[in-house]
């Protein structure tokens, strides 16, 4: 639970890192949002108190923000503050939100802001209910509410034009984005990950509903999709960045893949070298690089190398593919 000192010394010393982040120009985001969207969110603006229904919702579900879809607080931690502004006691995450002094308006403040994505959310102020003390004071058109929040689950096992469209055929599986993950310099870029120098890993990140198809089926489609036991390559695909890896978020994640792991490794004829690690970051890859599969069928690579394989992919997995994709 944070306290007020803990959002003081985020705001004095710096924030905790963002699991990953959405940048955009302004040209973008104001094509993407409503006028009094960007005007509060990308402009720093604020609405006027009681002009949104939002303070008198009450109902279990989740806040997002409502320019990158970041989860940012629970229902359950939000309070009548009486100021004409929804109001929280916590966040989501510790690293959901970040805080930043603000000087303006002839008073001292911290300003909260969406880690993900730079949004403007409002401010914290430590007059809060026990026993955090914390006030989230936040503009309603900076958030979306969301009854239900998918799961996420991070794998790489060679090039991820090829792993990204295995799963988007998934049922249960509401999104597939290609990115980069497991290594240390931030925001690296596609040219530099190819280097196979910066340690990063071609991975996806899949948002599943896990009422649909468990965390495990994901990873059996994972692991029976690639050669788990070819070290740093997949094919003709040669390079660190191509590693077989599984990027757990929980204990009973990390029990679960391990478990998988060891029931496996005797249907292979060479060690399984599948490195399991705990999540950090994930960063997207360039735009151009989602749905590919999908959206260059008859590319050479993709005629030559993903069409086989999502043939035998759905000749396999046939029990677990959406009967509407």
């Amino acid at each position: 639970m944070l306290t007020w000192n803990d959002i003081v010394k985020f705001a004095t010393d710096g924030n905790p890192d963002p699991d990953f982040e959405v940048r955009k120009s302004e040209d973008e985001w104001r094509k993407q949002l409503a006028p009094e969207q960007f005007h509060v969110t990308r402009q720093h603006g604020t609405e006027r108190p009681f002009s949104s229904g939002m303070c008198e919702l009450f109902e279990p579900g989740k806040y997002a923000c409502v320019c990158c879809d970041a989860l940012l607080f629970d229902a359950g931690e939000k309070f009548d503050s009486g100021t004409g502004w929804p109001s929280f006691t916590q966040p989501a995450k510790e690293n959901a939100i970040s805080y930043h002094g603000d000087n303006t308006m002839g008073m001292t403040r911290i300003e909260t802001l969406c880690n993900r994505c730079e949004a403007h959310l409002g401010h914290v102020f430590p007059d809060g209910p026990a026993p955090g003390g914390l006030r989230y004071c936040i503009n309603a058109v900076a958030l979306k509410k969301v009854e239900e929040i998918d799961a996420v689950a991070t794998f790489g096992g060679g090039c991820y034009w090829c792993t990204e469209a295995f799963f988007r055929s998934v049922k249960g599986v509401s999104a597939v984005r290609s990115g980069f993950s497991d290594g240390e310099a931030a925001n690296p870029t596609y040219k530099e990950v190819c280097t196979g120098k910066t340690g990063y890993a071609e991975v996806i990140q899949i948002n599943y509903d896990p009422k649909v198809v468990s965390y495990g089926e994901l990873l059996r489609i994972h692991m029976g999709t690639h050669d788990p036991t070819t070290l740093n390559a997949q094919g003709a695909d040669i390079g660190t960045q191509y590693r077989s890896i599984i990027l757990y978020r929980s204990d009973q994640e990390r029990q679960i893949a391990e478990d998988l792991l060891e029931e496996i490794s005797d249907t292979f004829d060479s060690k399984i070298v599948t490195v399991v690690r705990n999540f950090n970051k994930f960063y997207p890859a360039p735009e151009e690089h989602d749905d590919y599969y999908n959206r260059n069928p008859n590319q050479g690579y993709c005629q030559a190398v993903i069409s086989p394989k999502i043939a035998k992919f759905r000749r396999t997995f046939q029990y677990l593919l959406s009967p509407d994709k």
